[in-house]
C-alpha cells in the first residue's frame, strides 16, 4: 500500500470474511481432528486435571445446547457468572449451537453490580459457580433474586452434570446465521456504568481469526487461556482463535504466577495472550529462573499502555515475539495490532496497524473531518467487526454508531503514513486548560520515566478560572523518599509549563477494570471528595 497522506485505512479486502458461527467453527474442527487435545483445565494439582478432545468438546457442546433447549427458547438470553472453568467453554459453545445468547458476568461482582447487569439484560437463565476467590456468589444473589422477575432457572456448575443429561436427545438444533447475537458482553466501564454490547458471530469468528492471522499463530498451537473468559478477549480471541486453529487451550481458572508458569513448561505452550499486569507478574517471578519456556513462541497483550521494559524483557528472556492489540468490545474486539516481526519501537509506541476488512480513521471530534498523518483525533472504525448495539440502549447506541456505520471509539490516536496508530488517551480524559489541550499519556509518560514512579495516571479537575486543571495520581515503588515538589521539578524540565500538573496525589493502589485499565473516573469522584473529619 502506498504512503498515507491522511489518517485514513481503507479495508484490506484480500482475506475473505467467513460466514461461519461459533457452532460451526467448532464443528469443522471436531470434524477436522476430532482426537486432538482441545481444552486442558490448568488447576494447580496435575492429578486432578481435566482434558477434553475435540471430539469431547463438541459431544459435550452439542449434549448442551439439547439441554438448553428443554428450558429456554432460541434467542433467549442467559448469563454465565463464573471464573475460568471448563464448563464456560462448553456452555459459550452449547448456547451458540442453541442460538441462545450468553451474557457474560464478571465473578467478582457483588450483589448491586450483579443485579444492574441481570437486570437490564433481561436473562431468563444463570450459570453460575458457588463461590470465586472469597466472594461468596450464592449469597450475593439471593440478597437479589426476587427483584429479578424474568429469572426462570439458576443452575450451579456444581450441578451441570445432571443438567446436561437432562436433555432430549431427539431435539433437533436451530439454524443459526453468523448475524445472530451470540454474546452480549458489558463494557469494563471506565467512565461510569457499563452498557451491554451485542456481538454477533461473524464479528467474533472473523475477528479472533484475524488477531491469529496477525499475531503468528499455526495449526496445533498449544495456547495459554489465562484471559478472564467474561471479556472478549478471552472468550473471543483466545478461545475462537484456538478452535479456529485446532490449538490445545491450556485454561487458567485463576492467575497464580508459580501455577501458571509450570503451565507454560509442562504443557510446551507456545502462545500467551496475557493483559500487561500477567505478564509483569510472571516475568518477575522467582520462579522464572528455574523454568524452561523455550517453546514460548508468541507473546500477545494490550487492553492497556504496555510497557516498553515489559516488551523488551519478555523477547530478550525468551524465544517469544511479542504483539501488541489494540481495540474496544463494541469492536468483538480487537482493531489494530503489531506484528511478531515489527521493529521492537513499533511494538513500544504503537498498536500496529488496522486488522484486514475494517477500515480506520482519525477525526477531528469537533467537525469530523480526517486529519492529515500524525495529529491527535478520535478513532473511529467500521466494518464486520462492530456489535448490532447496546442492548435496549438505543440512544447510546447511536451515539456511538454514526448513520454511515463508523464505531467512535472515544480513544485519541494518531495514525502514521503507514497506518500504524499511536495512542494518546481518551477523548473524555483530554485535559482542556485555557483553551490548550493536555494529553494525559504524554504526561504519564514522562512520569513513568522517573525510577521512582511505578504507575501514573492524570485526570481534569473542574476549574472556575482554567475550565480546567490536571490532577497527577502517581504509585511509588515501595521504600520512594521522593517528594512531590520533586516530581513536579522533575515533569517541568521536559515539558511545557501548562503541562505540568497542578495537583498532586499518591496513591496505594489504582482503581482498575478486570483488563487492568485505570478507571479515571473513579480517580476524579476521589479528588472531588470532600475531606474526611
Amino acid at each position: 500500500m502506498d504512503r498515507l497522506t491522511t489518517s485514513y485505512w481503507p479495508a484490506d479486502t484480500s482475506y475473505d470474511i467467513l460466514p461461519l458461527t461459533v457452532g460451526e467453527v467448532l464443528k469443522r474442527a471436531y470434524q477436522s481432528d476430532p482426537n486432538h487435545i482441545a481444552l486442558i483445565e490448568g488447576i494447580a494439582k496435575p492429578s486432578e486435571r481435566r482434558i477434553w478432545t475435540y471430539e469431547n468438546l463438541w459431544n459435550e457442546a452439542e449434549c448442551c445446547a439439547q439441554a438448553l433447549l428443554k428450558h429456554f427458547q432460541p434467542r433467549d438470553r442467559i448469563a454465565v457468572w463464573a471464573n475460568n472453568i471448563p464448563e464456560w467453554v462448553i456452555l459459550e459453545f452449547g448456547s451458540a449451537l442453541a442460538n441462545i445468547t450468553l451474557v457474560t458476568v464478571n465473578p467478582a461482582y457483588q450483589a448491586k453490580e450483579l443485579q444492574f447487569v441481570l437486570e437490564q439484560s433481561q436473562v431468563s437463565g444463570l450459570f453460575m459457580v458457588e463461590e470465586f476467590h472469597g466472594n461468596n456468589l450464592r449469597t450475593a444473589l439471593k440478597s437479589i433474586q426476587s427483584t429479578l422477575p424474568n429469572l426462570r432457572l439458576v443452575m450451579s456448575f456444581s450441578d451441570w452434570p445432571e443438567f446436561c443429561q437432562s436433555r432430549v436427545e431427539s431435539t433437533l438444533l436451530p439454524e443459526v446465521h453468523p448475524h445472530d447475537i451470540a454474546q452480549i458482553q458489558y463494557t469494563s466501564g471506565t467512565t461510569g456504568v457499563p452498557k451491554g454490547a451485542m456481538l454477533h458471530h461473524l464479528g467474533l469468528i472473523n475477528n479472533a481469526r484475524f488477531v491469529a492471522m496477525r499475531g503468528g499463530a499455526r495449526d496445533h498451537n498449544t495456547w495459554l487461556s489465562a484471559i478472564p473468559l467474561f471479556h472478549s478477549s478471552g472468550s473471543g480471541l483466545g478461545v475462537l482463535g484456538a478452535v479456529q486453529t485446532l490449538g490445545t487451550q491450556v485454561l487458567v481458572p485463576q492467575f497464580i504466577p508459580n501455577t501458571v508458569l509450570e503451565l507454560l513448561e509442562t504443557y510446551h505452550v507456545d502462545i500467551a495472550p496475557m493483559v500487561p499486569t500477567m505478564i509483569s507478574a510472571i516475568f518477575s517471578h522467582p520462579d522464572l529462573s528455574g523454568r524452561n519456556l523455550g517453546d514460548l513462541r508468541k507473546v500477545w497483550s494490550g487492553g492497556t499502555n504496555v510497557p516498553p521494559d515489559l516488551v523488551r524483557q519478555v523477547e530478550e528472556t525468551t524465544h517469544a515475539h511479542f504483539s501488541t492489540v489494540f481495540g474496544q468490545t463494541e469492536a468483538s474486539p480487537i482493531i489494530t495490532q503489531t506484528r511478531p516481526e515489527d521493529s521492537i519501537e513499533d511494538k513500544t509506541l504503537t498498536v500496529g496497524k488496522p486488522l484486514p476488512q475494517i477500515e480506520v480513521k482519525i477525526i477531528d471530534p469537533n467537525t469530523n473531518t480526517i486529519l492529515p498523518i500524525n495529529e491527535a483525533g478520535e478513532l473511529c472504525t467500521r466494518g464486520y467487526l462492530l456489535m448490532d448495539g447496546y442492548f435496549n440502549l438505543p440512544d447510546a447506541t447511536n451515539q456511538a454508531i454514526d448513520q454511515d456505520g463508523w464505531l467512535h471509539t472515544g480513544d485519541l490516536c494518531a495514525m502514521d503514513d503507514r497506518g500504524y496508530v499511536r495512542v494518546e488517551g481518551r477523548i473524555k480524559d483530554l485535559v482542556i486548560r485555557g483553551g490548550e489541550n493536555i494529553y494525559p499519556k504524554e504526561v504519564e509518560d514522562v512520569l513513568l520515566t522517573h525510577p521512582d514512579v511505578v504507575e501514573a495516571a492524570l485526570v481534569g479537575i473542574p476549574d472556575s478560572y482554567w475550565g480546567e486543571q490536571s490532577a497527577a495520581f502517581v504509585q511509588l515503588v515501595p521504600g520512594s523518599t521522593i517528594t512531590l515538589d520533586e516530581l513536579q521539578t522533575f515533569v517541568k524540565a521536559l515539558l511545557a509549563s501548562y503541562k505540568v500538573p497542578r495537583y498532586w496525589r499518591i496513591i496505594d493502589q489504582f482503581p482498575r477494570t478486570p483488563l487492568g485499565k485505570i478507571q479515571k473516573f473513579l480517580l476524579r469522584e476521589q479528588f472531588m471528595e470532600p475531606p474526611q473529619n
